[in-house]
């Protein structure tokens, strides 16, 4: 089985937990972990399951003008500098039905607020035809730029663990 992660990160933060994500799936799945700027716009045939993941901005997915704002916070590059989560989701293919999907985000510890990439994420992926296997799923970090809360690295990996474990067994009573 395989497993496509594709992340959107602005300061590399987001970044880590795909990879954390990947590689928990990697326990049980063949995974490929790709930049939004990179992901396919049609799902390959020999994908199980998709895992999408980006940065909370302004209580939902980014949007060209948060992503602006968040380049001005820093002097480095950012990681995911020509499209979001948002863009590509517009463009993504709808689902034959069988792809299984998961979403993730990353976003500020405190203040906690409302609102969330991963949510957002979720409808988009059901409203393509895509079934959802599990709850999207939060990892904070520390002010908007970071880093990561202590763990949440190691939760990441073992949220991804459980996905695939989950989604292994699922297949394996639906034969």
């Amino acid at each position: 089985m395989n497993a496509l992660v594709v992340f959107e990160s602005m300061f590399g933060n987001t970044g880590l937990i795909a990879e954390a994500i990947a590689d928990g799936l990697a326990v049980r799945l063949d995974v490929e972990k790709v930049e939004v700027g990179r992901a396919p716009e049609h799902i390959p045939p020999q994908v199980d399951l998709v895992v999408v993941g980006g940065p909370t901005h302004a209580f939902s997915m980014s949007r060209p003008g948060t992503r602006s704002k968040a380049a001005d916070e820093t002097d480095a590059p950012l990681v995911s500098p020509r499209i979001g989560v948002r863009e590509w989701l517009a463009k993504l293919s709808k689902s034959n039905g069988r792809v299984s999907s998961a979403t993730f985000d990353t976003r500020v510890d405190k203040p906690r607020v409302p609102g969330s990439a991963a949510a957002a994420a979720a409808k988009r992926l059901r409203r393509l035809g895509f079934r959802q296997v599990a709850d999207p799923e939060s990892f904070f970090v520390v002010g908007m730029s970071g880093p990561l809360l202590p763990a949440e690295y190691e939760r990441a990996h073992r949220w991804g663990e459980s996905l695939a474990t989950n989604l292994t067994e699922a297949l394996a009573r639906s034969r």
